[in-house]
């Protein structure tokens, strides 16, 4: 008769007795500081979620600056990918179409070359476009080498990433952010590069400055697609409407087809959209500033 080999004590099974609802508190709160801190919510001080802090990190230390030529998006992706970001290809890829986007951020963090989409069309696949920094992306990273912020190990500890970028830029309030996390949500609307460093300047001067003083500089958002602020009676909650243009010169393209857009054959063109994705990072001086009703 086989004889059973002893038990080894620090293998032999323990069973503990737990709480279920004090289990159930404990991980549900873990996996909500997750969620808050390591994707959905942007980091106050330099406004960016953390894949977004990982791609323009990642850029740098890939030397893809504004000075250098495009590179393909995959190549972007596969680095943040496999360094710094431990998620799907396409959620890396997703925040970096975004961040080239001028209708999605006011200031884009990301130089484009390709299909980056539209408002109501995706991108093409990221083997086909490319991407380099864009200027205002150096003015976050300017100072990674020279001390000015904490790293911390990445995902399997064998490389190191910023807690924070510098951040020269007020990015949080001049590209604003969406986020959805649990518990709690933030939206915060893209605001006038200029105008927010105007009120920076005064709140400088004035630490006690309170928000009516400060919206002598920011009277209200500054949204990227291009729509119109009107009704400045309450400036805490400012309406934005579309405007169109009609094309009269457009016709079918077949006698007897009915007209795609508008009504006696004439083309609609929406010139801006209220409430489209702020930014899910171009010159200030070269874009045009939103229409406003003051």
């Amino acid at each position: 008769m086989p004889v059973r080999p002893p038990v080894d004590d620090e293998t032999s099974e323990r069973i503990v007795d737990v709480d279920v609802s004090a289990e159930m508190e404990t991980s549900f709160l873990e996996y909500a500081y997750s969620v808050i801190y390591s994707r959905a919510l942007p980091d106050a001080r330099d406004g960016l979620k953390p894949v977004q802090r990982r791609i323009l990190f990642g850029m740098d230390e890939m030397g893809i600056r504004p000075d250098k030529s495009h590179v393909k998006c995959a190549r972007v992706v596969g680095q943040v990918m496999g360094l710094l970001h431990p998620h799907g290809d396409g959620a890396i890829y997703d925040a970096l179409v975004r961040m080239a986007q001028s209708w999605s951020q006011r200031l884009p963090m990301i130089d484009g070359h390709g299909n980056f989409g539209s408002l109501d069309a995706g991108p093409a696949a990221m083997r086909y476009t490319e991407c380099r920094m864009a200027s205002a992306a150096r003015a976050m990273t300017a100072g990674l080498d020279e001390d000015t912020v904490d790293f911390r190990p990445n995902y399997d500890g064998k490389e190191t990433e910023p807690v924070v970028l510098p951040a020269a830029l007020p990015n949080l309030l001049v590209n604003g952010s969406t986020g959805i996390a649990v518990g709690m949500a933030t939206n915060i609307p893209p605001h006038n590069l200029v105008e927010t460093i105007q009120a920076l300047k005064h709140l400088s001067a004035h630490p006690d400055a309170d928000i009516d003083a400060l919206m002598r500089f920011i009277p209200g958002p500054d949204l990227p697609t291009g729509a119109r602020s009107s009704g400045w009676r309450n400036p805490r909650r400012v309406p934005h409407r579309a405007r169109f243009v009609q094309d009269p010169s457009h016709r079918p393209d077949r006698a007897g087809a009915p007209a795609p857009q508008g009504h006696r054959g004439h083309r609609t063109a929406l010139l801006g959209r209220p409430g489209a994705d702020h930014g899910a990072d171009q010159d200030p001086g070269a874009e045009q500033e939103a229409d406003r009703d003051r």
